[in-house]
């Protein structure tokens, strides 16, 4: 595989040209793609034209680019994110009628959390960053929390040595704060993160466990932030998720105690 004079093949800046668009940033001119992915204009030109070609990437009337259509065919057809996708989503609709609330489901992706489906409330719901294919930052989202929580060591490890950045005055960036909350969330098998990422919005998440028991996503809801008893929604939320966890193989006592009332949640 040719490399270019730094060493790198074409396949690694071909994924760099890849991962420059998110999902606030769908369509992308080459100038702007060159300086995500750290490359010449003129190589940035060449690679993402052979993608245009091979229809890994699309380009519009008006030379902006975007993700092609083949590329998130091939990845549907065998990617676990998009059977946890199908598995989840009629909980996740029964979920949605009844707490009337933004509904979704993420993975753990690095140090952030990956969402692959949201179901979005209509009329007064509270605003919501999260977006299907978006990541948001582990520490400072409901979903990250409980991800987190029921992570390997290393990486617990790993986020807690970083400078976490503050999203709000709620935003738990103290090491020691941040490890009393994942305690609380694996004692308790949920959490509340109370306007941590975006002021006005309360987030419940509780685990998605596989066959072998493993947490492999977190199914949350977003709520407004003046909900007076945000925990009365763990009982409808955690059965969810066991429900999700069943159908995915996972193998769960038939009854859960569940904690409504106790230690004041999470902020």
């Amino acid at each position: 595989m040719a490399r270019s004079a730094a060493g790198e093949s074409v396949l690694t800046r071909a994924m760099r040209i890849l991962r420059s668009f998110t999902a606030s940033s769908p369509t992308l001119t080459v100038s702007e793609i060159a300086r995500r992915a750290d490359l010449p204009v003129t190589t940035a030109h060449r690679l993402v034209t052979e993608l245009v070609e091979l229809g890994a990437l699309d380009r519009a009337e008006d030379g902006r680019v975007r993700m092609g259509h083949q590329l998130w065919e091939v990845a549907s057809r065998s990617s676990r994110a998009q059977d946890l996708r199908q598995v989840a989503m009629p909980f996740m609709e029964d979920l949605q009628a009844v707490v009337r609330q933004h509904t979704q489901v993420g993975i753990l992706e690095g140090t952030d959390v990956l969402y692959l489906e949201r179901l979005s409330a209509r009329g007064d719901a509270v605003a919501n960053v999260a977006r299907i294919a978006g990541r948001l930052p582990i520490h400072a989202t409901s979903a990250g929390l409980v991800l987190l929580a029921f992570s390997p060591r290393e990486l617990q490890e790993e986020v807690l040595a970083q400078s976490l950045p503050r999203y709000t005055d709620q935003t738990v960036t103290d090491p020691a704060e941040l490890r009393r909350v994942l305690a609380q969330v694996r004692q308790e098998g949920f959490v509340v993160a109370r306007q941590m990422i975006t002021l006005g919005a309360t987030g419940l998440a509780a685990p998605i466990r596989n066959e072998h028991g493993e947490v492999v996503a977190a199914l949350s809801i977003v709520i407004p932030a003046g909900d007076p008893n945000p925990r009365a929604h763990a009982p409808v939320l955690l059965a969810t998720a066991r429900g999700i966890s069943r159908a995915l193989g996972a193998l769960l006592p038939s009854e859960e105690t569940i904690r409504t009332r106790g230690p004041k949640p999470s902020r």
